[in-house]
């Protein structure tokens, strides 16, 4: 099985909003860009709450993001995996990203929005009894994948979801954080 790197995150300080997705696939590996397939529903979906067009350059719409206050990232750091699918992720072999990190750097980090079950998975298992109690976001969340392999739930139903959830992000005032902070909230 072939060793997998995943990106930097794309993030500047005043982020709020955290994106996870579990580990780039073969064609965002390819292309050097998160969410890259030209079928997968992320940049249509976030270019209704961003205003940057799906087909806008990569920078374009990473610039968008940040003006929104989005940061994007992987849960993984590495894995062994063969092919694109989460489902091929050698467990044994996943290593997560340094989250205490990101977190004390991106200190305004509030909520967390997790692109499908997998990376919801990794985040439970390896970040989440890393991070000292009250160290992480006060809110996650985890939303229907919007690659093209998830193709239980209609692209209508992925994108009311997505939405649904983000807007009121997006325009929410700051969370207190609670003293446990890693309790992980109920899905879609």
């Amino acid at each position: 099985m072939a060793r997998i790197q995943s990106f930097a995150p794309i993030a500047n300080r005043e982020a709020r909003i955290l994106i996870l997705g579990s580990m780039p696939g073969k064609a965002s590996l390819a292309a050097g860009q998160y969410y890259a397939h030209a079928q997968n529903l992320f940049w249509p979906i976030l270019a209704e709450l961003t205003g940057a067009a799906p087909a806008a350059p990569y920078a374009a719409r990473v610039r968008a993001l940040k003006a929104r206050g989005i940061a994007l990232w992987d849960v993984l750091a590495s894995c062994a995996r063969e092919g694109s699918m989460d489902a091929a992720i050698d467990d044994a072999s996943a290593h997560a990203n340094d989250f205490a990190s990101f977190y004390r750097s991106h200190p305004r980090i509030e909520r967390v929005f997790f692109n499908g079950a997998k990376a919801e998975a990794c985040y439970r298992r390896q970040v989440l009894p890393e991070l000292a109690q009250g160290h992480g976001p006060a809110a996650y969340l985890r939303l229907p994948s919007t690659s093209p392999a998830n193709a239980s739930k209609s692209r209508a139903c992925k994108q009311r979801a997505w939405k649904d959830a983000l807007r009121p992000a997006l325009a929410a005032p700051a969370l207190d954080k609670p003293a446990d902070s890693t309790r992980l909230s109920k899905v879609l």
